[in-house]
């Protein structure tokens, strides 16, 4: 408003200036007029002589407030260039940046960074918030929002205080009471293992798993006649479950070694052996399966020297108990010999202060959730307590035994059941006790943040080699167009470009066709991870691609359809089970849903599918086999054709069939014949025993005496997948 009025003033001066100089030189006309008739008025002469100075006063006034308002107009435009400029953001930029932190940094959304990217080679629709950006494309957006960049070397991260919640430092001797021991059971498929621990615990273990194949580990408390009590870990012993039984060797105490006298050493028993020497575990080895006739323990014994486990009777330290889990023979004497080796090694636990454990299992259930079978290491665990475990925390709401019945506390060593959790964590996964809740979300989001930087680290290495490959492959290019003039370059580039034909739809399909997308559901999620394991283990990418679309712990959902359906996918489940509902709506989207309670029967029905997938492989039947006895020639027309004597040795020759020439053992010709005669007959069948004469489709080939014709029928069979996952 004052600039306004200032303009307004400057205006209204300016004006009075200029009817003052008018009026001025009005009066300075007249008064030299009057000069022309009179020259005796000196008063009159002296007020001319006045005036002009008084013209100049106001002349000087008049221009400099017409300077003033005229450099005025002039800075108004030089202003707002300046201003224009000074607005051009600079933006700081490096290189891996995702289209999320450019817009951030460009304090825009990400749809502005699409849109500038419009109409350019880069594939938009392929383009998420967290997809990694060339310098070229960064250059592009920043471009045409009309900011300035600024290369930084490194990307500027804010350092974050480590906020993770970690174990306590060891505990004041004096403050330790002693535990029970904790007892994995480890050894080869089929040796005993579950049927041992039923009597110890006098329950049907095994008779609830499928196939009487263990295949979770369980963990249970059993209270021996003497009041000790010993906390048992039932891992698998099957191939399958090698990670399953590393975790069992890893929160244990002690491990018994169940081998069959019957049956001796075998491949799982070897990996238990090892996974208890990496634990650095004693070894208590429990000869199983004595009552058999067939029993040889001391073979057992022997074999096992090889693998440096050497028993008491050979002047070692492990000991070897004799038992019968049929029977029940001496099982108290293993008890009291894990007992005694327990006694040895003094174990003790700290039950005071925050809880430390170790998730053993963990599974979700229909009604309670998230569920955690877990041992407790340290402290002791109530009802009410807040626990961090991998990327996924708990106020527990319930804590229940391996009976399934309800408790208020949990000591060291013992195996509960957590209810409570927000997800699902690991197998393996670390338990804390931290004091609240914010400050479990606190951990959780630091560990999330954790691993967010160590996959960007990942991704930028994997970003930095395509880059350089993609410089070496453009310096080959360039290399090779070099020497080249630009119309050899123009039509060398149009024919590469040619030669790049799209697949065209039928071609898709067969593409498509060689692969296999599956999605995985398991009951709990140590056996989702053992089937990932499994798959990990696939080695035939070049016959079909094996895709991993989804994996995930409880029943098979409508999303998991809906996902198949999408990627022409097969859903296997392992313990799981799949609504009607959720059947009836597979069979509409025309999705294959296969559920299984053994789980090598679950990897043979894969492999049956990927096989499935595969194209047929021609094979060849012979049908008759003739050997050549004498050759000539026959003339039709101008030409000489070849002609063979020959007599049939096995089965027949059927004219209307594939033939193939053998000499040495080599084939040196296949196709069609194109005359086939008995005497001077044409005749379409040759059978056992009968000469006849043939020509091939072939004239430049030549005949041999020796050399044996075969004829043959072709048949599709189909494929195997050559993929082994070694059980």
């Amino acid at each position: 408003m004052n600039q306004k009025l200032l303009k307004l003033e400057n205006l209204l001066r300016f004006h009075t200036v200029c009817r003052q100089l008018h009026s001025l030189g009005q009066r300075r006309a007249l008064a030299q007029w009057r000069h022309g008739f009179s020259s005796a008025y000196p008063v009159w002469a002296a007020q001319l002589y006045v005036r002009p100075l008084q013209i100049d006063m106001l002349i000087g006034a008049a221009l400099s407030q017409y300077r003033l308002l005229v450099t005025k107009k002039e800075e108004r435009p030089r202003k707002s260039q300046l201003s224009s400029t000074k607005s051009k953001k600079e933006i700081e930029v490096w290189i891996g940046m995702t289209v999320e932190e450019l817009a951030r940094a460009m304090e825009k959304n990400t749809d502005f960074v699409y849109e500038a990217l419009l109409n350019t080679a880069i594939d938009i629709d392929s383009l998420e918030a967290d997809s990694y950006l060339d310098e070229v494309w960064i250059k592009e957006v920043i471009k045409k929002a009309g900011m300035k960049l600024k290369w930084s070397k490194l990307k500027k991260d804010k350092v974050r205080e480590n906020k993770d919640a970690v174990r306590r430092p060891q505990a004041d001797p004096a403050l330790l009471t002693p535990r029970s021991p904790v007892v994995t059971i480890m050894g080869h498929v089929d040796h005993g293992k579950t049927t041992l621990l039923d009597k110890l615990r006098k329950t049907q273990v095994a008779a609830m798993e499928a196939g009487g194949i263990t295949q979770h580990i369980g963990a249970f408390l059993v209270s021996l006649p003497s009041g000790e009590k010993i906390t048992f870990l039932d891992t698998p012993g099957h191939a399958a479950f090698s990670t399953m039984r590393a975790r069992g060797a890893q929160v244990t105490d002690i491990v018994i070694l169940v081998v069959a006298a019957d049956d001796g050493v075998m491949k799982q028993t070897i990996e238990s052996i090892q996974h208890a020497k990496d634990a650095q575990v004693p070894i208590v080895l429990a000869i199983n399966k004595c009552d058999k006739a067939e029993a040889d323990p001391e073979k057992v014994k022997k074999e096992l020297l090889a693998h440096d486990v050497v028993c008491e009777d050979y002047g070692g330290d492990v000991q070897a108990v004799h038992v019968s889990a049929l029977t029940g023979d001496n099982l108290m004497a293993l008890a009291e010999a894990t007992i005694a080796l327990a006694e040895m090694l003094e174990l003790k636990a700290d039950p005071t202060g925050p809880v430390e454990g170790t998730v053993i299992e963990s599974f979700t259930d229909k009604g309670r959730g998230p569920v955690t079978t877990a041992i407790i290491q340290r402290g002791t665990l109530r009802k009410g307590s807040v626990l961090v475990a991998g990327k996924s925390w708990a106020k527990v709401r319930l804590i229940f035994d391996e009976n399934g019945k309800t408790i208020n506390e949990a000591y060291p060593s013992m195996p509960v059941g957590i209810i409570g959790w927000r997800d699902l964590p690991s197998a393996g996964d670390e338990i804390l006790e931290v004091e609240s809740e914010p400050r479990a979300r606190e951990v959780i989001d630091w560990r999330k943040y954790e691993q967010e930087q160590e996959k960007n680290k990942e991704d930028f290495k994997v970003i930095e080699e395509k880059r350089k490959e993609h410089k070496e492959a453009h310096r080959k290019v360039r290399e090779k167009y070099s020497s080249l003039h630009w119309k050899e370059r123009s039509l060398k580039a149009y024919l590469e470009r040619k030669e790049q034909k799209p697949l065209k739809p039928k071609e898709k399909i067969e593409r498509d066709s060689n692969t296999l997308p599956v999605i995985i559901k398991g009951d709990v999620d140590g056996s989702v991870e053992t089937l990932l394991n499994i798959m990990d283990t696939y080695d035939a990418s070049h016959e079909c691609e094996l895709e991993l679309v989804h994996f995930g712990v409880g029943d098979i959902s409508e999303n998991d359809v809906n996902l198949a359906e999408t990627f022409d996918g097969v859903i296997y489940g392992f313990n799981v089970n799949a609504s009607n509902v959720i059947q009836q709506s597979a069979t509409k989207k025309g999705v294959k849903i296969k559920l299984h309670k053994i789980i090598y029967r679950l990897i043979e029905d894969l492999q049956e599918e990927l096989s499935n997938r595969l194209p047929c492989i021609v094979e060849e039947y012979p049908i008759g086999e003739a050997s050549i006895l004498a050759t000539f020639s026959v003339t039709e027309g101008k030409k000489k054709l070849p002609v063979a004597g020959c007599r049939v040795q096995k089965g027949q020759l059927e004219k209307q069939r594939k033939f193939k020439l053998i000499r040495n053992g080599h084939v040196i010709w296949k196709g069609l014949l194109t005359s086939l005669k008995h005497h001077k007959d044409d005749v379409s069948v040759i059978k056992t025993g009968m000469d006849c004469g043939l020509s091939l489709d072939e004239e430049k080939i030549e005949f041999k005496v020796g050399d044996q014709i075969v004829c043959y029928e072709e048949k599709q069979v189909l494929a195997k997948t050559s993929w082994d996952p070694g059980f």
